[in-house]
Order: structure tokens, then sequence, then C-alpha cells
């Protein structure tokens, strides 16, 4: 038996962007994916604490260091600039490695920098 679980969150990123004109999916500063170990095309969930909608898509890696979070094609009437976000990815794992496994957390303030990086609930130094 398999159990899909969290391996990697991003929590309450300010969306930058909005492109309803672009091919669709969720723009992510490389950054923040390498530090909450999301890949680039990635399928991830991303909830909008702003407005209360959800959605299924992947992670397109951004330029480093940019801070960017931009919902594009059809994602994109799902949000507005300056939204609230928080971005998770899933795997399956087995239930011995589901007993153990612990996501990869990182939290940012209102500016998308990071405050917090943290293994399950702990925080973490890195």
């Amino acid at each position: 038996m398999l159990l899909e679980m969290i391996k990697g969150k991003i929590h309450r990123a300010r969306l930058t962007h909005c492109d309803i004109d672009y091919e669709g999916s969720l723009e992510i500063d490389i950054d923040f994916l390498k530090k909450a170990e999301i890949l680039p095309y990635e399928k991830i969930l991303v909830v909008n604490a702003t407005n209360g909608e959800r959605l299924e898509t992947y992670a397109i890696p951004g330029e480093a260091g940019s801070k960017v979070f931009r919902l594009n094609g059809a994602a994109a009437r799902k949000g507005q600039v300056g939204d609230i976000v928080t971005i998770m990815a899933f795997s399956l794992f087995t239930k011995e490695e589901a007993e153990t496994m612990l996501p990869k957390v990182i939290v940012l303030n209102e500016n998308n920098e990071i405050i917090a990086v943290r293994r399950g609930r702990q925080d973490i130094k890195e």
C-alpha cells in the first residue's frame, strides 16, 4: 500500500503577478523550489488563503532571486497580486516511509522573504 503524503510546502507566499495570456501554471522563484524540495514541473496544489480558491497545476521555475509567484493562464483567475497562497507538493510513500517522513516547509513574510525553514513542525538551520 502506498500513502500520498505532503513532501514540500511553501507557506504564505504573496502572488506577484497574474498573467491570463501566458501558458498555465504557477511560476516560482527556483530558489524557493529548491529550498522546499519541489522540482520544476512537479504537480502542486495551490491554496489561496485570501479568497479560498484551490487549484492543481505544476511549478514552473522562475528566475533565481526574483521572489516571483506568477499565476498563469486560467489559473490567473484564481487569485490577484498580493493574495496569500500556500503551495504543496505530494509524493507516494510506503507505510514504513510515511511513518517517519517529515515534509520540508519554508515560511515567507509579506515581502516573500524566508523567515523559517522546517522539517515537519521543527525549525531547522540551513
